[in-house]
């Protein structure tokens, strides 16, 4: 079992930047793929970015490409997803999320159902 705990969530003025982290604790032996969802009050989940098991390989959902960055410190256990340029529309609980889908992706893992482990989530809120 993986345990993920989110932090660094907090209320932002549009424009600004947050960095949210994701520290792994219990069975973190395995070289995981991270990701990062969140849900906003009254939406579905909606991916927002992964990573592969060494970071080279990430991507990103549509509405943040660009402004959003995935990394990872395996020395830490940990996954970061740096927020800039944020807008009122990425206020949402953002939870991380770790599973394993090998080497090299067959499929992008957008989906949630793919993911094995998923964090309580930490609120973001941007205030325009």
């Amino acid at each position: 079992q993986v345990q993920l705990v989110e932090s660094g969530g907090g209320l932002v003025q549009a424009g600004n930047s947050l960095r949210l982290s994701c520290a792994a604790s219990g069975r973190t032996g395995t070289r995981y793929d991270w990701g990062w969802f969140r849900q906003a009050p009254g939406k579905v989940r909606e991916f927002v970015a992964a990573t592969n098991w060494n970071g080279g390989i990430t991507f990103y959902g549509d509405s943040v490409r660009g402004r959003f960055a995935i990394s990872r410190d395996d020395a830490k256990n940990t996954a970061y997803l740096q927020m800039d340029s944020l807008r009122p529309e990425d206020t949402a609980v953002y939870y991380c999320a770790a599973g394993v889908f090998g080497p090299a992706w067959t499929t992008i893992p957008n989906m949630e159902r793919l993911w094995d482990y998923w964090g309580q989530g930490t609120q973001v809120t941007v205030s325009s």
